[in-house]
């Protein structure tokens, strides 16, 4: 005789079920940033927050201010290494939970992006 007892089935979260198109490692961090973007109505939006997780294409944020998928933003990074903060100037929000979210990094000019790749390779050994 077959068991016909109904069994509890796990709900998987969204956040999840989203493949992880990642094509650098995230480093763990813990630093600050502002962040800038328009809403549904052109408005401007500024917020803050730490820099949660960081590579040479995207990080993580926790921001004082939820961020919608896809929408862009600027950032001023407030790297730990004393200098003036690193600008991005735009980069696109790839998916968001409340006050986290990730960003892929778009466009950066070539000082900034060196300087980053430098902040991570100095920071992070490379294996």
């Amino acid at each position: 005789m077959r068991d016909t007892r109904a069994r509890a089935v796990k709900l998987i979260d969204p956040v999840q079920l989203v493949c992880d198109r990642r094509t650098d490692p995230r480093m763990p961090v813990d630093f600050g940033l502002m962040y800038s973007t328009l809403d549904d109505h052109g408005n401007l939006i500024m917020g803050d927050g730490t820099v949660v997780d960081l590579s040479s294409k995207g990080l993580g944020i926790r921001g004082n201010i939820p961020a919608s998928p896809n929408s862009e933003m600027t950032l001023l990074l407030y790297l730990p290494d004393g200098q003036d903060p690193l600008i991005v100037m735009e980069a696109r929000v790839a998916w968001s939970k409340g006050h986290r979210f990730g960003l892929e990094i778009l466009k950066m000019n070539l000082r900034e992006r060196n300087r980053l790749r430098y902040f991570l390779y100095s920071n992070f050994p490379q294996e």
